[in-house]
């Protein structure tokens, strides 16, 4: 880099060489230098990629994952009627529940799917459900948005790469 930014005429007088050799010698090692950068950033986006894709097979494992097991929370029927002493009930399972209050971020630990129903959920009902205070519980239900919200971009770029790969080998 500093060889590149030196005057070509100092350079040159420092080698004993042309100005045009000298020349060519600095656009070569300009070219070096752009060809390493490239290198790093196509090696960045490769990590990105592969990182998405692992996140995706996970994602996708557990969706399939949940298919298969009947959920307790899917037959939990809106009877219409409400008092005080149902404000702690939940659509949230006995199981997320439990995640919520042991983990210590537990927006990490659920699947999406249950991350969605986090945020469906009352704030009030939630953390009555919790024994936790509003705060707390609006603190939860933005973590489990901010991480919905960042495994959607994942995906988004996942999609991104892969027609933008499909799309370089349909051409000659």
């Amino acid at each position: 880099k500093v060889l590149i930014d030196v005057p070509r005429s100092d350079l040159a007088e420092e080698l004993a060489q042309s100005e045009t050799k000298t020349q060519v010698l600095q656009d070569t090692l300009q070219q070096v230098l752009d060809r390493r950068e490239e290198e790093r950033q196509s090696r960045q986006l490769l990590e990105l990629y592969l990182e998405a894709l692992k996140s995706e097979d996970s994602i996708l494992s557990k969706v399939a994952e949940s298919e298969t097991v009947p959920r307790k929370e899917m037959d939990v029927v809106d009877t219409g009627t409400s008092s005080i002493g149902t404000s702690a009930k939940t659509a949230l399972s006995d199981q997320i529940l439990a995640a919520l209050k042991e983990k210590p971020a537990p927006e990490l630990c659920l699947d999406s799917q249950d991350l969605e129903l986090v945020l469906k959920e009352d704030t009030q009902a939630l953390a009555s459900a919790l024994r936790w205070d509003r705060q707390k519980a609006e603190a939860l239900q933005q973590a489990c948005d901010q991480e919905l919200s960042k495994r959607l971009q994942q995906v988004q770029t996942l999609h991104s790469l892969r027609s933008t790969s499909k799309g370089k080998k349909t051409l000659p």
